[in-house]
């Protein structure tokens, strides 16, 4: 999976997605070389859930089955 930039440009490619204990695992690789893994602590996630609205939620909900444009 790979993140873009506003401008189109890939800013980071996941790798891996797991658990580790109660905290989320993404590692992976920033602008094409330098290897990172961070870590999402339950307390974060929850931080993240209240950011969104609920139209925010049911478009990541129907994401995966959309197509790029």
């Amino acid at each position: 999976m790979k993140i873009y930039s506003q401008d189109g440009s890939e800013l980071m490619e996941v790798k891996v997605i797991e658990r580790d204990g109660s905290q989320l695992v993404v590692k992976g690789k920033i602008f094409q070389s330098m290897p990172m893994t961070a870590k999402l602590r339950p307390e974060e996630a929850r931080k993240g859930m209240r950011m969104m609205s609920i139209s925010t939620w049911l478009f990541l909900l129907s994401l995966p089955f959309r197509s790029s444009k």
